[in-house]
């Protein structure tokens, strides 16, 4: 397998952890955004929509964090990253989805240089644009933990809705988000980076880093 992936990525980094909690091995290809090395003619080749992360897995090309995710599920079943049952399944997925639906792409990379670049909003407003989306998206996750607490986001072991909280955690502490509102997040967040998985896929310890 290879994984086309941004270390600083959000999405990249979800399916690092997902990887990792399966055991499984990769070839790591960096593609820097900042850089815009996305943009490049040997990256478009590779994938249509430019975008990380990307999965090449032998005949298989696969996009977007959460349906490589739930590929990786189906072809690697063990250990499991959803319940068992059908109402644990949409619940980890609709956490996850609270995340990577409703949070990040209010604020990834492409729509925080069109407000700086495009629309001309000072850096400070953009940091505040930033910072709300996160602020206030977490506070619906908040509210979903504490209906049902567990350990994980979901239960006793990390799933999905793990993989695709702590990324964006990482990325609000780097815009100096407010964090003390959401107490249940940061627990299940600090029980994450206990495990390998979470702590040795972080963005500090990419290789281009």
């Amino acid at each position: 397998m290879e994984l086309y992936n941004y270390f600083r990525s959000s999405a990249s980094y979800r399916v690092r952890i997902a990887l990792a909690l399966k055991g499984l091995d990769y070839v790591y290809k960096p593609v820097h955004l900042v850089k815009n090395e996305q943009l490049g003619e040997s990256y478009a080749a590779v994938s249509a929509s430019r975008l990380v992360p990307l999965l090449r897995d032998g005949d298989a090309t696969v996009t977007q964090s959460l349906a490589i995710i739930e590929y990786l599920e189906e072809t690697h079943p063990e250990p499991p990253l959803l319940p068992a049952d059908p109402a644990g399944r949409a619940r980890v997925r609709a956490l996850a989805l609270d995340i990577a639906c409703e949070i990040h792409p209010l604020n990834n990379l492409r729509v925080l240089r069109y407000l700086v670049r495009d629309l001309k909003v000072a850096e400070d407003d953009k940091n505040r644009w930033y910072r709300h989306w996160v602020e206030t998206g977490l506070e619906t996750v908040e509210r979903q933990l504490a209906a049902a607490p567990a350990r994980y986001c979901h239960g006793e072991r990390p799933t999905l809705a793990d993989c695709t909280l702590v990324p964006q955690i990482f990325n609000a502490r780097r815009f100096d988000c407010r964090l003390d509102h959401v107490p249940q997040v940061m627990r299940v967040f600090e029980a994450c980076m206990k495990l390998d998985a979470f702590e040795n896929t972080r963005p500090e310890k990419c290789p281009e880093e």
